[in-house]
């Protein structure tokens, strides 16, 4: 096989090599080239001065004497130097006393020249004799043109480059003989040699080794070649024998089909055996999986119904007088019973998300006050370990979403609750904002973090970053494995990043639509009286809630001012029941107003001095205080916590009510509903006794408990069917079940709706007017 000369390897390693020795070489001759021209330069200048200092004392006593002969011959002296072409002496009135000069020289190189050193430079002397230094003679100008010494300079440097072109050029030549003998002629040989193979008889040829190749790569190489060629011919010679075999195996294979498909008969009949087995043990996991929705929605029961009494109660003890700091904590109370109901749909729920057919809602709902919520719930876990928990919103996010409120609460909860739990020291902060179109949540901590090890384990079910997590701080390791299950059903992404020591940071994107892209967030209305005062901000600028609270604050457009310069406008600080100091400061402001964050829950509730913004921050929170430190009027910003009023019963008078509940506490909770929604209840414990009160009262309207003593609600709602005086009376079903299935059976045993515990006013106000007997009912809308 014949290669062309720019393909053989001497070639290329020849080119290769000589392109770099060039490119090397023309480096160093630029270096050199440079140095020379430094030093032309340098030489230029020395020589011109060497010439004037000759020319100093002779043209000092000429000037002195006023010999103009003498000038002019000391001049055209100057002019025979090859450089100079211009030498005058000037008097002390600029008047010449001589001059001489010659034109310069002209060359096609000349601007070559002119480019480096410049076309002339002058050079001036003044001139003095020795007797008298304090009296000036005038002055020595001597101008010279550099192209003398531009000429010397580029004559070097062509001769640098010429000489090293040739120098690359001879060592091409040599490196190219050298890498043909001693490399690509050996290998053309063995080419050759290996190219003489036939396919026919392949283990017939040996290759030789080139002479003095026989220890270095090339006679390695062909060493090789021939164990393969040997190999070969030990295949060749197995494979005829297996050949002369295979002749033989071909009675016996014919044999061994027939016993096999006897035996594949006899197993058909055994899979068929195996497959009536499988369907039996279907049947009986079918069993197994009704016997377990059964005990899943009798503990949902079980444990729904004290859980809805105490939301109930909170909800009843919210709706009368409070101040402000016991609205609070009741507040949170009931944030955190209502997220430990949801904690248990879930629970309830999980099932549906390992079969895949979990549904997911899709209603408009704020993230900003999702998030907030979150946050407080979790603020007293974080102030008992005396950690900072930061809640960082972007002023600019969307006010309201598309999704699933419910499911995106229980990601927060678990996120934030596993940051808090793993963090000793330090802030745990959630921050939330949109990034490409999406919505994005960063949780991130300053906790003990996680090795590369358990990263890859963290969202695996049941286990943790290593068994010492386990042993010190506990849980079951399920909250990270539902998380990413649900933001993967969201169609989102959850990322973890975590050094060991360094804290952990999740990130979760979710793309949720906004409910009305084309408007921003709902502005907060902010008076010109609150940005014409300003704040004073006493907050320190470690402290991690204050890039939050000042990003709120110039969002609306309030000016932000140091309170240590500026003694004027509303001040805002922080402080602790302890910081005495803090506390003295905000006492003696001179300002209108002070609000005082607490991170720490230890400050009293706001006082005639100071107004109290609990942290993490809340924007509401933050608004309110504002204006009430200001003094301004917040009737849109607060909601009405005065003494509760009845309500009028929407569609006519009141109704009378069976209450059908054996709950004492959820009695005292539903009583007190449909009182403030100004209907008349009584009640029955259990469905015999709401059989025995319907036969002596009329009623409206049956609030009906499903599972209670002595008779459940279902069969009472058949009891009460049977009889014809009954047969129209609305039944609405109030029950703590919520498993799959639930609804259809109170409406199959003759109910006409079904409402969930806990009781919420208005979700009770709807079912009951949807019910209400006369005209005004709607009872085409049953679900």
């Amino acid at each position: 096989m014949k290669k062309g000369f720019q393909q053989r390897l001497s070639y290329r390693l020849t080119r290769d090599t000589v392109l770099v020795a060039m490119a090397l070489g023309l480096v160093l001759n630029i270096v050199q080239i440079t140095l020379d021209y430094f030093s032309a330069e340098e030489s230029m200048e020395k020589e011109i001065h060497a010439l004037i200092d000759i020319s100093y004392s002779p043209a000092s006593q000429i000037a002195y004497n006023i010999d103009v002969r003498l000038a002019e011959e000391l001049l055209d002296g100057l002019l025979r130097h090859p450089a100079t072409i211009d030498a005058r002496i000037i008097d002390n009135d600029g008047g010449t006393m001589a001059a001489s000069s010659k034109s310069s020289p002209a060359s096609s190189y000349r601007w070559v020249s002119d480019l480096l050193f410049g076309s002339d430079r002058v050079f001036r002397q003044e001139l003095q004799v020795p007797q008298l230094e304090d009296l000036p003679l005038g002055h020595l100008i001597v101008t010279i043109d550099t192209y003398h010494y531009g000429a010397q300079f580029l004559q070097r440097a062509g001769y640098t480059l010429i000489s090293g072109l040739l120098k690359s050029l001879i060592l091409s030549a040599a490196l190219l003989m050298i890498f043909y003998f001693v490399l690509t002629r050996p290998m053309l040989n063995v080419i050759s040699a290996l190219s003489q193979v036939r396919a026919s008889s392949p283990e017939k040829v040996r290759l030789p080794i080139p002479a003095n190749h026989r220890h270095d790569e090339i006679g390695t190489m062909v060493s090789i070649i021939n164990q393969h060629l040997e190999t070969i011919d030990s295949s060749l010679a197995q494979l005829r024998t297996a050949e002369s075999a295979m002749k033989n195996y071909s009675t016996q294979l014919e044999q061994e089909v027939e016993d096999r498909t006897r035996e594949i008969s006899e197993k058909n009949e055994a899979l068929q055996r195996g497959n009536r087995a499988l369907v039996k043990a279907k049947e009986d996991a079918v069993r197994r999986a009704r016997a377990r929705a059964n005990f899943l929605a009798s503990m949902s029961h079980e444990i729904r119904t004290p859980l809805n009494g105490v939301l109930g109660m909170l909800g009843l003890a919210l709706e009368g007088e409070l101040d402000p700091a016991q609205r609070n904590r009741l507040e949170i109370a009931l944030n955190a019973g209502e997220s430990l109901l949801g904690l248990l749909n879930d629970i309830l729920d999980i099932s549906k998300v390992e079969a895949g057919k979990l549904s997911l809602e899709n209603i408009p709902f704020s993230v900003r006050h999702l998030v907030e919520e979150c946050a407080t719930l979790h603020a007293q876990q974080a102030r008992r370990k005396k950690i900072q928990l930061v809640s960082d919103i972007d002023p600019n996010l969307p006010e309201h979403f598309l999704g699933d409120p419910t499911r995106l609460r229980q990601v927060l909860n678990n996120l934030m609750s596993n940051a808090i739990k793993f963090t000793d020291e330090g802030s745990v902060k959630i921050r939330v904002g949109r990034s490409g179109g999406s919505l994005r949540i960063d949780v991130v901590d300053t906790g003990i973090g996680m090795s590369r090890e358990g990263l890859h384990r963290i969202f695996s079910p049941f286990s943790q970053a290593d068994a010492d997590t386990t042993r010190l701080y506990g849980g079951t390791g399920l909250g990270l494995t539902l998380c990413r299950q649900l933001v993967e059903r969201m169609h989102g992404q959850i990322l973890v990043d975590s050094k060991e020591g360094a804290g952990t940071h999740f990130t979760v994107t979710l793309p949720l639509p906004v409910q009305d892209p084309e408007t921003g967030p709902a502005p907060l209305p902010i008076d010109p009286a609150l940005q014409a005062l300003g704040i004073a901000m006493a907050i320190p600028p470690d402290n991690p809630h204050r890039p939050a609270i000042e990003a709120l604050l110039r969002h609306w457009g309030l000016p932000i001012r140091g309170a240590s310069r500026h003694q004027d406008g509303l001040l805002l600080a922080t402080a602790t029941a302890q910081d005495t100091e803090a506390l003295a400061f905000a006492e003696s402001w001179p300002g209108p107003g002070v609000i005082l964050a607490d991170d720490s829950g230890t400050l009293s509730p706001a006082s005639h001095r100071y107004q109290l913004l609990s942290l993490p921050l809340r924007r509401e929170d933050l608004y309110r205080c504002l204006n009430r430190a200001a003094g301004l009027a917040q009737t849109n910003v607060e909601n009405s916590t005065g003494t509760p009023v009845l309500e009028t019963p929407d569609g006519g008078g009141a109704l009378s009510i069976l209450l059908v509940e054996d709950n004492q506490v959820n009695q005292m909770v539903a009583s007190s509903l449909l009182k403030k929604l100004g209907h008349e209840t009584d009640h029955a414990e259990n469905g015999l006794k709401a059989i025995e009160a319907l036969a002596t009262k009329h009623y409206d309207l049956v609030l009906m408990d499903c599972q209670m003593p002595v008779m459940d609600g279902y069969e009472a709602t058949r009891r009460i069917r049977e009889n014809p005086e009954w047969k129209d009376l609305p039944i609405i079903a109030v029950t703590a079940n919520v498993m799959q299935g639930d609804r259809e059976d109170c409406l199959a045993s003759g109910m006409n709706d079904y409402i969930t515990k806990p009781y919420r006013r208005e979700e009770l106000r709807e079912a009951i007017n949807r019910w209400r007997p006369g005209p005004q009912s709607s009872h085409s809308d049953t679900p």
